[in-house]
């Protein structure tokens, strides 16, 4: 891309791309692929040679993948990743090779929530490193438009009335020069200089515990292919250190590759490093102590727990670990990344394209941040409940007080009965991170983005809403998943007929004056998706059950899948239609 080296304040109109991203993660592979996907210019800078070059973030939540489906990489991302039935079996065991104690179904693979996930979305769960997911978001915005310059530090920004003046140095010949953008996108990590630079309020406290990961190979199947689990706990005297008291062993690549983790005392400094003392642990909780390892990478991370009130300032917008900042505990964190970026790249291409006024954008911040604090409230709360599981496998002032725990909960003991109904419940809790659809699916916006809709009775949770998803049409909510049935008569969701790019007017075969009233307009971007038609048959009834609104109302759906307005009935005319919807589109900053 032809950057120049200086860009004076004459010469503001001319742009070398419309958003600049700063930073090539989930955040800023998500937002450059949307982006890219609806014809914006986009340009990507990163400071770094490549992409992630270690693990990371994994888990990949069913919001997520709808996401990835919204985009066109659903398949490809399933074709690289650990599959659904893989990952859940989380088993607690004295060693990977050891006694088994407990174990506990997630992420919806047990029995008990499987349905819930099934019906939830059509999307499974998957498990795919950040070594993996990176290089499909950044191939796929590349092959879609989006340029990028590696090896390229951001070093400040100037904004205008027009646009963004960023400063930028080539880390390899040492070139200073500058690039104007329309808008900048800050996805540069925890440590973000660019929400530092706008100034964004942070609250909470970074660097509240330290954990050492360390990434090695080993041929472990024999131990783990029998109760396949993305995540393995280990309950010993070598392991029981930290926040958790738990040891942490998480398949990379089933089942050769691993990370293992164990907190220590930040207090005491930094934890031995090196091989001598690193091999015996891992070979502890493995449980076979000649076991052949091969250490690829150490590392060591500390536990924040920090967020942004706001996400924005002017022309500059922040997004992922940028605003929010915590521990993997409940795998929030990638998923998170991508859905910010998806939730800022429609808004800004829509004002970019003409279709919304600039005070669209303000509607990011609003939405996305009160998302944020909750996942890291959420995900720090996840750890500090292991201080239930803890507590079963201890005996205080014992001389080994983690192998006395173990004992007395095999004990056929009234202390060992109330060791492994105390079990039970430390294992309902840990349900909250491990089995928590409601976290993961259950947001509700509120924006200037999304129309209140008066005749709604304040929303009433009918299950604890971080457990289970409670699917509605409720404008600010997730469009709900339905399967339908196309004309070729196969299933198709309900997420299928809405998002890529365009908002969607979905009705039913009653409601034929809301597709009139969308013809006359002819607006380039909005669709009209009626249910009952051949192409979207209802054959389950089960759209009927979730709709919430009469077959001759109509929800107005977002580009990215949320609920904008509704309207519960039928309308006299088309003309009354048109009048109604007119009126929703200005009240959502929409040019019709």
């Amino acid at each position: 891309m032809p950057f120049v080296d200086s860009h004076p304040q004459s010469s503001v109109p001319d742009f070398d791309t419309d958003v600049l991203i700063v930073g090539s993660g989930p955040t800023g592979g998500t937002a450059a692929l949307a982006l890219a996907t609806y014809g914006v210019r986009v340009h990507i800078v990163s400071r770094w040679n490549w992409l992630a070059n270690t693990p990371r973030a994994h888990i990949t939540n069913q919001r997520t993948v709808e996401v990835f489906r919204d985009l066109g990489i659903e398949e490809e991302a399933h074709r690289h990743a650990t599959p659904w039935e893989s990952m859940g079996e989380n088993p607690i065991v004295t060693s990977l090779a050891g006694e088994e104690l407990l174990r506990l179904p997630a992420w919806g693979t047990g029995e008990e929530r499987h349905s819930d996930y099934l019906r939830g979305s059509p999307c499974p769960l998957m498990d795919l490193p950040q070594t993996l997911v990176e290089p499909i978001l950044f191939k796929n915005a590349a092959e879609r438009g989006a340029t990028s310059s590696m090896n390229t530090e951001y070093l400040s920004h100037a904004e205008d009335t027009q646009g963004v003046t960023v400063h930028l140095q080539d880390r390899l010949s040492g070139r200073r020069y500058t690039a104007r953008a329309k808008y900048l996108i800050g996805a540069d990590g925890a440590n973000s200089q660019i929400a530092q630079d706008i100034g964004l309020p942070i609250a909470g406290e970074m660097g509240r515990a330290g954990t050492l990961y360390t990434l090695f190979n080993a041929d472990l199947s024999a131990y783990v292919q029998h109760r396949p689990s993305i995540m393995n706990w280990i309950v010993s005297p070598q392991a029981s250190y930290g926040e958790l008291g738990v040891g942490m062993m998480r398949a990379i690549k089933p089942w050769t590759q691993w990370i293992v983790g164990w907190g220590f005392d930040m207090t005491k400094g930094d934890p031995d490093q090196s091989d001598d003392a690193v091999l015996p642990r891992i070979r502890a909780l493995i449980g076979i102590p000649d076991i052949d390892i091969d250490i690829v990478h150490k590392s060591i991370w500390y536990v924040n727990e920090a967020y942004a009130t706001e996400y924005a300032k002017g022309r500059v917008f922040c997004a992922g670990d940028a605003v929010h900042r915590h521990p993997p505990s409940s795998g929030l964190g990638l998923n998170t990344c991508v859905q910010d970026a998806h939730n800022l790249a429609w808004k800004l291409a829509f004002v970019l394209k003409g279709h919304a006024d600039p005070s669209l954008l303000g509607s990011y911040s609003p939405e996305r941040a009160p998302v944020g604090k909750q996942i890291v409230q959420r995900a720090n709360q996840s750890r500090r409940d292991y201080a239930a599981l803890k507590k079963v496998f201890h005996v205080e002032g014992a001389d080994n007080p983690v192998a006395a725990g173990i004992a007395r909960f095999r004990e056929a003991s009234a202390e060992g009965a109330q060791a492994r109904l105390d079990a039970l419940a430390a294992l309902d809790l840990k349900n909250h991170e491990f089995n928590a659809q409601g976290v993961e699916m259950n947001q509700r916006y509120t924006s200037s983005a999304v129309l209140h809709d008066p005749a709604a009775p304040e929303e009433v949770w009918k299950r604890d809403p971080e457990l289970y998803l409670q699917p509605t049409t409720r404008p600010g909510a997730k469009m709900p998943h339905a399967w339908l049935i196309n004309a070729q008569g196969k299933r198709i969701s309900t997420l299928d007929i809405v998002g890529r790019g365009k908002y969607s007017l979905v009705t039913g075969l009653s409601g034929h004056a809301w597709a009139g009233a969308a013809d006359q307009l002819k607006l380039p971007f909005l669709r009209v998706a009626v249910i009952g038609q051949p192409a979207r048959q209802d054959v389950y009834c089960t759209w009927a059950r979730l709709r919430e609104i009469d077959e001759a109302g109509v929800l107005l759906v977002r580009p990215d899948g949320f609920i904008a307005w509704r309207h519960h009935n039928a309308v006299d005319s088309p003309d009354a239609a048109l009048r109604l919807l007119a009126g929703a589109l200005a009240g959502l900053q929409l040019h019709a």
